[in-house]
């Protein structure tokens, strides 16, 4: 049921035409998202999606499917696959993702990584077909504001906070939190203490924390008093997991985190 489909660049399509198909594509989804093209740009720069490596699927001329593909070296992350509604359950997904593959491939990637929802058994089943396999799950937390917490910790340059963050961090960070993902935040800021440290923005009152290590709960104390405090995608046995959940810390989305080791 693919014979009819023409796969492009993502690069055939303006901003504001993949914005559209990007909410088009995730209808429905388990998550509600939507993007628009300010938010859109900002993911293409951050996470590094290569526009020329990024499908659209096209039927009689019409957009019905998109995949998109960061690309770091020898590294890639899909960073998103969608079909619009009337277009599911007919192999396109599936074409989309094999399209990634060979451009990821003729780029010299050799390793290729992706989250999915653990809600989401149709699309962690396609993965496994296409021989991914599950590294670790992660986790995204939700910490409210509080404004009366106390702590020691002390602003810092990003890059201060940052070099102490490498120095006490127990592993690989995630794509969407990764070193090569914070290099694009010109706005990030630094907290420390004596014995951890954590890179965040601020974006209309809210907290978006990037990366955090060591010690986090005295962290994550004077974060609150910030805003509302997200963390995308902390690996379920993170040392910061049991800091999060005493501060009365959610979680709300579990992800199985897969990798796919490409042959060349």
């Amino acid at each position: 049921m693919t014979d009819d489909l023409d796969i492009r660049s993502a690069r055939s399509l303006s901003l504001d035409e993949r914005a559209n198909l990007f909410n088009a594509a995730y209808e429905g989804y388990l998550v509600p998202f939507h993007l628009d093209t300010q938010q859109l740009q900002s993911m293409d720069e951050a996470f590094d999606l290569d526009l020329g490596a990024s499908r659209v699927a096209f039927r009689d001329g019409e957009p019905i499917g998109l995949g998109n593909l960061g690309v770091r070296g020898e590294d890639a992350w899909i960073g998103g696959v969608g079909v619009v509604p009337a277009a599911r359950r007919k192999g396109i997904g599936e074409a989309l993702m094999r399209e990634l593959h060979e451009q990821a491939r003729g780029r010299g990637v050799r390793r290729v990584w992706l989250e999915v929802i653990v809600e989401n058994t149709g699309a962690f089943a396609l993965y496994e077909k296409l021989c991914y396999r599950t590294v670790r799950d992660v986790e995204v937390w939700a910490l409210p504001l509080s404004v009366s917490e106390r702590s020691q910790a002390e602003d810092a340059s990003a890059e201060d906070a940052h070099a102490r963050i490498r120095e006490l961090r127990p592993g690989r960070e995630p794509w969407q939190r990764a070193d090569e993902t914070l290099t694009h935040y010109a706005d990030a800021l630094g907290l420390v203490t004596g014995a951890g440290a954590a890179v965040y923005r601020l974006s209309g009152g809210n907290v978006q924390l990037i990366q955090l290590a060591g010690e986090v709960e005295p962290v994550l104390r004077a974060l609150r008093v910030l805003g509302p405090v997200s963390v995308l995608n902390v690996p379920e046995d993170d040392p910061s997991a049991p800091a999060l959940r005493s501060l009365g810390a959610t979680v709300v989305v579990r992800q199985h985190e897969m990798l796919l080791e490409l042959e060349h």
